[in-house]
């Protein structure tokens, strides 16, 4: 039972964290139909602004601080890339994202090198730990947890409570209709890549206790989170949690039986079964329906 409890909160920790780049994923594609592939890349950028940071403002501030210029990194690049690239196909638009992540890695190289770096625990060390039913987790642990929770609560308060998260869920329901309303896409969709940058950016911060930043670990996020999105349901920002969430179980469990090597390979494989199965993923919508919203 203490293994199985091991297990579980380990995959709870990593599928918490591939469930916040799978909402970022969501939004923006809601939002504005691009698949942004270099969302991993704003989880990196977070850890490395912060890290540096760290060294000149209390801890604190300096999550804060890499938040906002991450978040504010992802408004500039609508603006000045995506906003003058809407007439490309879908097709192109991932190839462009695909490049622009490997863009933003390489300047990271150039700018932190290759070192592998971390922000300090938020509470604790790395020595400390807190048993549960006899199995330890590590105190940054219950902050990822409780960060992601929060993440959750506060998205679903500005998406359905505030005027410019209503408006958010107007253009993805209806663009013509939103713009016909007095809404401004350009502005709506501008928004839709700020949160989901600084969303990366705070998981960033969060993970880079336990987990190390590394100019290298957006694309893997990237592709870990796209899998959540896809099995939540493409599109659907509160679904990417339990996508993530089976994600980041079933390369927990995987460990146990498999050799390390396929850990990866596992959340693929569940990946393609479900999409067998139930194509729009868990909680996706059919496509009749989405046709109708188009």
């Amino acid at each position: 039972m203490v293994h199985l409890l091991q297990y579980v909160f380990s995959g709870v920790t990593v599928g918490s964290i591939y469930a916040i780049v799978a909402i970022g994923f969501n939004l923006v594609y809601r939002t504005t139909g691009i698949l942004n592939f270099a969302q991993g890349e704003f989880v990196m950028l977070g850890g490395m602004v912060a890290v540096s940071l760290a060294t000149v403002l209390p801890l604190p501030a300096a999550v804060a601080a890499a938040v906002v210029l991450v978040a504010a990194m992802g408004w500039l690049l609508e603006v000045a890339l995506f906003r003058r690239l809407r007439r490309h196909t879908l097709l192109h638009m991932i190839i462009i994202t695909i490049g622009l992540s490997i863009i933003i890695q390489e300047a990271a190289r150039h700018l932190w090198d290759e070192k592998v770096r971390s922000l300090p625990y938020f509470t604790g060390d790395e020595c400390s730990s807190v048993r549960l039913f006899g199995a330890a987790m590590s105190p940054q642990v219950l902050w990822v947890l409780g960060i992601t929770i929060v993440i959750v609560l506060l998205l679903m308060a500005f998406l359905h409570l505030t005027l410019p998260g209503r408006a958010m869920r107007a253009c993805a329901a209806n663009p013509a209709a939103a713009a016909l309303a007095g809404i401004h896409l350009p502005n709506m969709r501008a928004l839709a890549f700020a949160l989901s940058a600084g969303i990366g950016a705070l998981a960033g911060c969060v993970i880079s206790p336990i987990s190390m930043t590394h100019y290298e670990m957006g694309g893997s996020l990237a592709i870990k989170g796209f899998a959540a999105a896809v099995l939540g349901g493409l599109g659907q920002p509160m679904a990417a949690i339990a996508g993530g969430l089976v994600v980041g179980l079933a390369e927990s469990f995987s460990v146990s039986v498999l050799p390390a090597a396929f850990k990866d390979a596992t959340a693929f494989a569940i990946l393609l079964v479900v999409l067998f199965i139930r194509p729009r993923g868990f909680f996706g919508r059919p496509f009749a329906e989405e046709g109708r919203n188009a």
